[in-house]
């Protein structure tokens, strides 16, 4: 099992914070989100990683446990195309992460022993963790549906929050038949939509291709920093309340 790790992003949304240094060198609770990233993967079983820079590139450096695969049209890619500077086609099986993300060892666990070429956890108690972040949980949330274990919808904006029985965590796995389906779908778009296109856009488009996805439920134990105010956020419940919902930390790493 392979994991790409996506740092290439600007962070825009976490202003002066991210000025000189990628998102997942963020520190919360006592360690960069980087850290967490490779440590629950690492539990999980997964000894091959690499991380994609692009952004404050010079900030990262590489270490065991990982390589570094720059992305040198960061800013005009999106994770996609990120994940693509990584080789996945080379791996029997490659995992996408997102950088700004931490995450309990369990999810990945589950996408290792997933049979699917391609998988995804879906969180089915994401309105805790929605409440928490916004006043309006339909604010910042996408449609998904899933049957029977498979993925049916993704990535459409709702006005009921009856449209969404769970959230996207950002991760994903795919074999590597599973990256050939999806780099086939990908070859068919315009060169700037495929250099752009986000994951979730992705999932989405090998629906409509008739791609099989699975989608394997989840209950918490992850977070998204997508702002200033989330790492605040996850700062004071990680400080005074351990156990809560979405906290991802796990015995030997905490």
């Amino acid at each position: 099992m392979h994991a790409v790790i996506l740092a290439a992003g600007a962070g825009s949304r976490m202003g002066t914070l991210t000025r000189r240094r990628p998102k997942a060198l963020l520190r919360l609770a006592g360690r960069r989100l980087l850290d967490w990233q490779l440590a629950a993967l690492a539990a999980a079983g997964v000894d091959t990683v690499s991380v994609v820079s692009g952004h404050a590139a010079a900030a990262l450096s590489a270490q065991d446990g990982f390589r570094l695969v720059h992305n040198a049209d960061w800013q005009n890619s999106g994770p996609v195309a990120s994940f693509a500077c990584a080789d996945p086609a080379a791996f029997d099986a490659s995992l996408l992460v997102y950088g700004d993300g931490v995450f309990h060892p369990d999810l990945v666990r589950a996408l290792v022993r997933s049979p699917a070429d391609i998988a995804i956890t879906v969180d089915r108690r994401w309105q805790a963790l929605w409440s928490c972040r916004f006043t309006d949980v339909l604010a910042d949330a996408e449609s998904l549906r899933r049957q029977d274990g498979r993925l049916r919808e993704i990535g459409a904006r709702v006005a009921d929050v009856a449209a969404i029985e769970a959230q996207f965590t950002g991760l994903v796995r795919f074999s590597r038949r599973g990256w050939q389906q999806a780099a086939a779908v990908l070859d068919a778009l315009a060169p700037a939509h495929r250099r752009r296109i986000d994951t979730t856009s992705l999932l989405a488009l090998l629906l409509q291709h008739g791609v099989d996805i699975a989608a394997i439920d989840v209950d918490g134990r992850w977070c998204e920093v997508d702002s200033a105010r989330d790492l605040a956020l996850y700062r004071l419940l990680a400080r005074r309340c351990p156990g809560w919902s979405h906290d991802w930390r796990w015995e030997t790493a905490a």
